[in-house]
């Protein structure tokens, strides 16, 4: 799954620290999921997207395999 999450994070100039603290997960999990290591959990995607006031859909973009 393919992600906007540090784009919007560094748009909005919030550090991987910041929104570590905020999300209550550690700086490793932020950047793993920057990263596309890490695909987030059904409650931490719903808190990213209330955290950035956007819908999930905005923030992480799902492709069916194959295409």
């Amino acid at each position: 799954m393919k992600n906007r999450l540090e784009e919007i994070r560094k748009q909005r100039g919030i550090t991987q620290e910041d929104l570590a603290r905020t999300l209550e997960v550690s700086r490793q999990t932020v950047s793993s999921l920057e990263n596309g290591r890490y695909n987030p959990s059904i409650i931490l995607a719903f808190k990213i997207a209330r955290y950035f006031n956007m819908s999930i859909e905005d923030i992480f973009i799902y492709e069916e395999e194959g295409k």
